[in-house]
């Protein structure tokens, strides 16, 4: 019998998306933009990271998924389909109040 098991990561980001929103505050995902298979608008990385608002009012058709995060999003007008692997999540918070938690 294995004893490994799947990242909870994924189950962390969506149970936390899923508080900001209820406490009525806006999540915002921070990302390690270097990590392999990132894709993001690169004129808004900054050090090599970009932070993301992933509320309701700013995204559409949002998965949370076990691999990646998938939404489409307008960045200075354009709009853009943002995909990041599950790993290269560093941060999921509350915009308003910084509450979350760090990977």
């Amino acid at each position: 019998m294995a004893n490994t098991m799947t990242s909870n990561r994924p189950y962390l980001v969506r149970a936390l998306y899923d508080w900001i929103l209820d406490n009525g505050m806006t999540p915002h995902l921070l990302v390690n933009a270097d990590w392999k298979g990132v894709e993001v608008p690169r004129e808004h990385v900054h050090e090599g990271r970009i932070v993301l608002n992933i509320g309701p009012s700013a995204v559409q058709t949002l998965q949370l998924g076990n691999q990646a995060v998938e939404f489409s999003a307008r960045f200075s007008g354009v709009a853009r389909t943002i995909h990041l692997p599950i790993a290269a999540v560093m941060a999921i918070y509350a915009r308003e109040n910084g509450h979350g938690m760090v990977f």
